[in-house]
């Protein structure tokens, strides 16, 4: 590690198989948590590169405990987290409605980092079981239409990393990895990023694979579509601006979609959007990413999409697919 921490100090960049070897390394316990920390450090510092990227995606696919859950054609909603904007379970309360409108979603998640409450903090508090039991998945999937594949619990090789993300508490490269790493290697996937850079790396990336993919990131620094201005939205196809309107809406104030100041008041946000208590604003913005995921799988237009997914919320499908889900975990 002290090799590599010395060229990265020198600006030189790693190979695809040097970024793999570290991260497997790492995984393996090579190295301690002084090294880790400083390695980390370096990518809060500059760019990762697209080479290193793949190595790092590479290391943590080999290295999970995959599931197949290809049978159901899945979705995953997953952000990056990490733009430090503090909203309410956007993606999280999407998959829900994603899976109310027909969809079946692997939701990928983990407890937050960076934010106060990420999305395996208020799947916890509402009762949902963390299992990597491949019965209790698919049952979860055929029953309720979504299972949630908690993080830690399939990437046993960052146990030696999540200590340390905990006590620097800022975005790390790990943010950049976590939607890329899905266990259950879904073909269809709407991924949020904190930065148009991120956004054009997903791209290439996902572009060299056989997924439909959706990558996103709202303008003005959200990882998901805030609908408080433009998003950029790159996919298989096409790449481009998507705004409010093209939803038929009028764009939104950044303070109508913030979050709760704890995992209680954010697990409170969510149950009054999916029991349709929600705000003209907190409900079109869920709507707008489950919108694009359906889009994404149905190759339809976002505006169709997004009216799919206003009457999962309003008839009460997004709340049926948690209740259910809880009933599986309890």
């Amino acid at each position: 590690m002290k090799e590599t921490l010395n060229r990265l100090i020198n600006h030189e960049v790693l190979s695809k198989e040097d970024a793999k070897t570290i991260l497997v390394n790492i995984a393996k316990g090579d190295y301690n948590t002084s090294q880790i920390a400083a390695f980390l450090t370096v990518y809060m510092m500059r760019s990762i590169t697209i080479e290193e990227l793949e190595g790092f995606r590479d290391a943590l696919l080999e290295l999970c405990l995959a599931i197949d859950l290809s049978e159901y054609n899945p979705v995953d909603l997953c952000g990056t987290g990490g733009d430090g904007k503090d909203t309410f379970n956007i993606s999280t309360l999407a998959s829900f409605v994603t899976a109310g409108a027909g969809i079946k979603v692997t939701k990928h998640g983990n407890y937050g980092v960076s934010s106060k409450c990420g999305s395996s903090n208020v799947m916890e508090f509402l009762g949902i079981k963390f299992s990597n039991e491949a019965g209790f998945l698919k049952k979860s999937v055929e029953e309720a239409g979504i299972c949630v594949l908690h993080a830690p619990l399939f990437h046993p090789a960052m146990k030696n990393v999540a200590p340390i993300r905990r006590e620097l508490a800022v975005k790390t490269f790990f943010n950049m990895l976590g939607p890329m790493v899905n266990p259950a290697f879904p073909k269809n996937q709407m991924v949020g990023v904190f930065n148009l850079e991120l956004a054009r790396m997903y791209g290439y990336l996902y572009q060299n694979t056989d997924k439909k993919f959706t990558v996103l990131h709202a303008l003005d620094g959200y990882d998901e579509i805030s609908l408080t201005g433009s998003t950029k939205i790159i996919s298989n196809a096409s790449e481009g601006i998507l705004e409010p309107k093209d939803f038929g809406l009028t764009p939104i104030a950044q303070t109508e979609i913030v979050g709760g100041e704890s995992v209680a008041e954010s697990a409170q946000i969510f149950i009054n959007i999916l029991q349709g208590k929600g705000s003209a604003a907190q409900n079109n913005v869920v709507c707008a990413n489950a919108g694009v995921a359906i889009a994404t799988v149905e190759d339809i237009g976002p505006k169709e999409g997004f009216e799919k997914a206003k009457e999962a919320l309003l008839n009460g499908k997004g709340l049926e697919a948690l209740r259910k889900l809880q009933k599986l975990s309890a």
